[in-house]
């Protein structure tokens, strides 16, 4: 859930389920460059739609793009889209019959789409799925089928400040629970540095950083009101209470919170693979740990990044090609150059092998994402983004005070429950 020009898409894309009917409707012009129609299906021109609007023509992604299809025979013409204004653009497009004939979409909207018949499965056209991991694959899964392939994933995990947790007496292989962790937010505390900055702001973002410690107390997003979430808001709300977590955290979004802790005064920072380059040009030695679950190892945390889909198509004598377009996207050696270019990690094993060997300072993100797993997954599809809104609802109440985590959890859940139905 990078959050930059690819991302803060995550941060948004995972809510536009709330409004895809209204976003649709409110179109009233054609989406520019969609057609796909004309020519024979094995030459002519394919239409590409993606989020990655910060890649401009004679960028390696553009260039990667036209390569593939003139290995598929035929021409590309890519056009990028803000994530939300993708979304919508597509919609439109898939009732209007003009559809892009490959599709690059934010994980949590896959489930969106695929329930509203805009997709392909991976089984009509042909993708192999089978070296990628299932986990991130299970983004793109509903209802037993696959919408797309993962063209790679972030996730989240815990910078710190080499410099403080020495000052602190702290040994970060020591942080293996909630406990630990607790115990050595108190040791930076005690020598006047902020312990830990993470982002609550009432959006996706906030959710996202909210879910690795839900999971981690062994709560399902079908019941926000169980014990195990009411521990993990608890966790926070009690960081809050004691001066660990400072109260910036309630209206600061992933960038914020990293600017906080590149500004050298704070222990930890929850941020993501995207924060790597910046923290290597830093001014202070940083290390990386998985964040904890409540009873001990890595919890799970949500992954982010883009599906490589097939709309569906009126001329179905076109997904052969499309699936040429698609296995070249998503080839090992493509799928590596891509990936490095987006800061995600790969989706296969392939790719995290060769990731791991050419930058060993990815270790660590290669071992969240093997634990990570989808929003969108355990088939809850369109009920995520309703989910998640009374989820980052609950954590604004609890962590300003206006509701214990208990009555917060309870009301969202009640909330949640009346909205999927």
């Amino acid at each position: 859930m990078k959050p930059s020009s690819s991302i803060r898409r995550a941060a948004g894309a995972a809510l536009v389920a709330l409004s895809l009917t209204a976003a649709a409707t409110a179109c009233s012009h054609s989406s520019t460059g969609s057609s796909s129609g004309g020519s024979a299906a094995s030459s002519g021109t394919y239409v590409i739609w993606d989020p990655y609007a910060q890649f401009d023509t004679g960028t390696p992604w553009v260039q990667l793009l036209d390569t593939c299809g003139s290995q598929a025979g035929v021409s590309v013409k890519r056009t990028a889209f803000d994530t939300t204004q993708l979304t919508s653009k597509e919609l439109l497009a898939a009732q209007q019959g003009v559809s892009p004939d490959v599709l690059i979409a934010d994980n949590p909207v896959i489930s969106t789409l695929a329930s509203a018949g805009v997709l392909t499965t991976t089984a009509k056209t042909n993708i192999d799925t089978g070296a990628i991991a299932p986990n991130l694959l299970a983004a793109g899964q509903l209802n037993g089928q696959t919408y797309g392939i993962p063209i790679g994933a972030n996730t989240l995990a815990l910078y710190y400040n080499k410099n403080i947790l020495k000052a602190a007496n702290v040994d970060p292989a020591s942080i293996t629970n909630w406990a630990t962790l607790t115990a050595a937010l108190g040791k930076v505390k005690a020598i006047g540095k902020t312990p830990i900055t993470f982002s609550a702001i009432g959006t996706e973002e906030g959710s996202f950083q909210f879910e690795p410690w839900f999971w981690g107390a062994g709560a399902n997003l079908t019941d926000l009101s169980s014990p195990q979430a009411v521990a993990a808001l608890s966790l926070w709300t009690t960081w809050m209470k004691d001066g660990y977590a400072p109260n910036s955290v309630l209206g600061d979004t992933q960038p914020d919170n990293w600017q906080t802790f590149a500004a050298g005064n704070t222990a930890f920072s929850e941020n993501g693979t995207w924060e790597l380059a910046a923290a290597q040009k830093g001014t202070f030695p940083f290390g990386i740990i998985d964040i904890p679950a409540e009873n001990g190892g890595p919890a799970p945390t949500p992954t982010g990044g883009e599906f490589v889909t097939i709309p569906v198509q009126s001329d179905t004598s076109r997904y052969a090609t499309s699936e040429k377009i698609v296995k070249c996207l998503s080839s090992a050696d493509n799928a590596y150059t891509t990936d490095t270019t987006l800061s995600y990690i790969g989706a296969s094993t392939a790719v995290q092998t060769k990731q791991g060997q050419n930058n060993p300072a990815l270790a660590p993100w290669i071992s969240a994402v093997h634990t990570a797993k989808g929003r969108t997954s355990d088939n809850l599809g369109t009920k995520y983004p309703k989910i998640s809104q009374q989820m980052w609802t609950a954590v604004q109440s609890a962590l300003t005070g206006s509701a214990s985590p208990q009555a917060a959890l309870s009301t969202a859940q009640s909330a949640a429950q009346s909205a999927i139905g």
